[in-house]
């Protein structure tokens, strides 16, 4: 067999095919994109089901991730020493879950030492000068959670229909969401007969909010505990251990697996959902579309469904928990 030589093959020829060929191997050889997660904490279900989105969906798109939380709220010293990681580790982008929307305005460029930022779930404010770092948000607006929680209770105690009192539960003080929640409450309530007889704060601890539930039975003569899913998970089972679930009904202001479980044995009458699978799903995706330079929406929201024991639209689910076998994963290896 005889070849041809390569005199008769064009200069041009030979410079496209090496060229090619080096191509090729840079692309097998590219490593994938690393992306470092911060949450507030894994106490309860609603952060275990953003961090089920997010680990399914870097998987789906080949990344790395590594995911570190802060343990509370109150631990902002602890998540700015998580910046520092996500750093050290040489992440490509930090997608952030704020412990407080405040405490990065003026340092975030400084703390993330310029690796790109899209906050998660959380709002996160920052000056002029550092919004160059923050490259997409994903959230919903937590007044409309806390609007369409007041608006069940209002559709179902207007104005006249005789007073009913409720105890408020939201969670932590220190908390982005909670004080948009009760804001957004006390709108939709204001032409009711829904009256507000005490508001208890605590982190998101299900001792802490045991004590919390305990004491405004004791304190008041309540029609309704509202409040986080902690709240409402451990006041499902302290009411029935004092026989009140017929006489207390519970309102959730998100949701979670316990709370879900309460929607489907009727133990809890309504709770928002914000998607938080979803949620997890987006802030990747805005990661990676970001770093591959494609386009992205870099506002973006999934839509706030009202779930009750009537209505449990089982994608809408799907969207918002994780699967009940999953556990917190930390890192992703692709």
């Amino acid at each position: 067999m005889s070849f041809p030589s390569l005199r008769n093959i064009s200069p041009q020829l030979i410079l496209g095919a090496c060229a090619a060929l080096l191509t090729s191997q840079f692309a097998s050889a590219k490593e994938p994109f690393r992306l470092c997660a911060l949450y507030p904490h894994l106490k309860d279900s609603y952060w275990l089901s953003v961090n089920y989105g997010m680990v399914d969906e870097a998987r789906k798109q080949g990344a790395e991730l590594r995911v570190l939380e802060a343990g509370g709220y109150p631990n902002i010293n602890k998540q700015k020493e998580q910046i520092e990681l996500c750093t050290k580790w040489d992440a490509d982008a930090i997608i952030l879950g704020t412990v407080s929307p405040h405490i990065y305005y003026s340092n975030l460029d400084k703390l993330s030492k310029s690796i790109p930022v899209f906050a998660t779930v959380n709002d996160l404010e920052v000056s002029i000068d550092n919004a160059s770092i923050l490259k997409g948000e994903v959230g919903v607006d937590w007044y409309l959670m806390g609007y369409k929680t007041g608006q069940y209770l209002k559709n179902k105690h207007p104005k006249g229909s005789g007073i009913t009192n409720i105890a408020l539960l939201p969670g932590p003080k220190s908390s982005g969401g909670t004080k948009p929640v009760i804001q957004g409450l006390m709108a939709a309530i204001e032409e009711s007969d829904i009256r507000v007889v005490d508001t208890y704060w605590a982190d998101n601890d299900k001792e802490l909010q045991r004590n919390l539930v305990q004491k405004a039975i004791e304190s008041h003569k309540i029609e309704y505990i509202v409040g986080s899913a902690v709240a409402i998970e451990v006041a499902i089972s302290e009411l029935r251990s004092l026989e009140l679930t017929d006489k207390i009904g519970l309102v959730s202001t998100y949701l979670s697996h316990g709370v879900y479980r309460g929607l489907l044995r009727d133990r809890v009458q309504f709770a928002p959902t914000d998607k938080m699978v979803q949620q997890g799903r987006m802030s990747v995706q805005q990661a990676i579309s970001y770093l591959n330079g494609t386009p992205y929406q870099k506002i973006e929201a999934p839509k706030i469904d009202a779930l009750t024991p009537n209505s449990l639209n089982p994608k809408v689910v799907a969207e918002s928990l994780s699967p009940s076998e999953y556990r917190p994963t930390f890192y992703v290896h692709n």
